[in-house]
């Protein structure tokens, strides 16, 4: 089953890229507006004026500074009207271009110490012309010069102007931001999730045996409570689903048993032959599937207080009963009672009779119609049945306890009787087990509990 992963996760993921665009985009978004309002920046024009000057700078030949006409100046001189600067050196040569603002005339050698600086004024101050001063080393060797804004940026330098910026400003924010959201989300999301927790933990106690259960809606969000709800509808249709069945169920058993019963009485006016032992082992078949049926119903209801008894009185009650279908199919019957006095389990006297009584309906369809079919009372409180068949192959040890599994495909009987043995034995705290007998065979073994220790015995009223 594929999966979708972690929602905690993806919300991070998502949540750290979304953040990353947004701040990506109010920083371009300010940039842009300082841009467009005229404010300084750290990439101005007059850094393009001062590049293009650094390379048109050349030494006269008595000394003097003077201007190469190099295809950017000539370039910048059309693009920038009002363009202007300054440049002199320390052996007091000067040569200036355009109208110097008179804030910066005077300015003279007085910051020839400093290497460069920005010169402006403070926001909300009227508009006045800003200036940039920088020592730089060209052909005519190091000179100072003071320009203005002048041409214009170039898209390559503002992009990467803009790069530069995010890098400094929006990479630190996105990983602060990154690392709060990586603690808040699955804190957040567990929180939120509780609820749905809480759900799935119910949900995985919910067996055929436990009906009515819901899944609880206290603390669910309330994007997932849909899906809650809708699983609980699902669970009340099932219910409602289980008990018509089982009401057919029973109905049908109790319906099966009165015909059973009218055709057992016909065969046993019928002179004895061959035909009428095996039209009784088939009637005889079809009344052990009905009581199963009914056996199930009863299993399901769990309302039955268990009280003391007797196995060794249990296990002759069984063998009278049947010893007739027994000698009948063709078998000898046994009864070996190794216990000294009564051997006392809690139980339920009508369902333990029934799982004695399908283990030997067993051995009678499972014998081969040869030897002997035993049941031994052993301490400590074991009951066995045994046969002399062809045995049970290991592979189907445990399967052969499984609803509506036979061991051969055309075997008769509907595989619910060893199903129902295990139930009851089940219920009683119980352990049953199947092994082959020294003498060919099988046999199945049920182990009790003490009294004092049996873990299912229900309160007693």
């Amino acid at each position: 089953m594929s999966k979708s992963g972690s929602l905690r996760w993806r919300l991070v993921r998502r949540l750290v890229a979304l953040q990353a665009v947004l701040l990506a985009l109010f920083l371009l978004s300010l940039l842009g507006l300082l841009w467009w309002r005229g404010e300084p920046l750290a990439l101005e024009s007059e850094d393009v004026v001062l590049d293009v000057v650094r390379e048109a700078i050349a030494r006269a030949p008595d000394g003097s500074i003077v201007l190469r006409s190099t295809p950017a100046l000539t370039a910048l001189r059309a693009d920038g009207p009002g363009l202007w600067f300054t440049i002199h050196d320390a052996q007091g040569h000067w040569l200036t271009e355009g109208d110097v603002p008179p804030e910066y005339t005077r300015i003279g050698h007085a910051l020839d110490p400093i290497g460069q600086a920005r010169l402006g004024w403070n926001l909300g101050d009227p508009p006045r012309p800003t200036a940039r001063v920088k020592r730089l080393n060209t052909a005519a060797g190091m000179v100072h010069v003071m320009t203005g804004p002048g041409g214009s940026v170039s898209a390559g330098q503002l992009a990467e102007f803009a790069l530069l910026t995010l890098a400094v400003l929006g990479l630190p924010g996105v990983l602060l931001m990154a690392l709060a959201t990586l603690v808040a989300t699955p804190l957040v999301v567990r929180q939120a999730m509780r609820g749905l927790d809480r759900a799935a933990a119910d949900a995985t106690r919910i067996d055929v045996e436990q009906r009515g259960v819901r899944l609880p809606t206290t603390h669910v969000p309330a994007e997932a409570a849909p899906l809650v709800d809708a699983v609980n509808a699902a669970l009340s249709r099932l219910d409602e689903g289980y008990a018509r069945q089982q009401r057919f169920l029973l109905d049908a058993a109790h319906e099966l048993r009165t015909p059973i019963a009218i055709v057992q009485a016909r065969l046993e006016g019928l002179a004895d032959g061959a035909p009428r032992t095996q039209l009784m082992e088939d009637v005889a078949r079809l009344a052990n599937l009905a009581e199963q049926m009914l056996d199930a119903q009863r299993l399901r209801q769990q309302d039955v207080a268990f009280a003391p008894l007797d196995l060794a009185d249990l296990a002759r009650r069984v063998a009278a009963d049947l010893a007739p279908l027994v000698i009948a199919a063709g078998y000898d019957i046994s009864l070996e009672d190794e216990s000294a006095g009564a051997m006392l389990v809690d139980g339920d006297r009508a369902a333990l009779e029934r799982a004695l009584t399908n283990l030997v309906q067993n051995a009678i369809q499972h014998g081969s119609r040869r030897g002997t079919i035993t049941l031994r009372v052993l301490a400590p409180r074991t009951l066995e049945v045994a046969d002399q068949g062809e045995g049970i192959p290991a592979e189907h040890g445990e399967r052969i306890f499984e609803p509506f599994h036979r061991l051969r495909p055309r075997a008769g009987g509907a595989g619910l009787g060893l199903h129902l043995v295990r139930e009851i034995v089940q219920r009683h705290g119980a352990r049953i087990t199947v092994h082959d007998e020294s003498g060919g065979g099988a046999c199945f073994r049920i182990a009790f509990p003490p009294m004092a220790t049996n873990p299912h015995r229900p309160p007693t009223t």
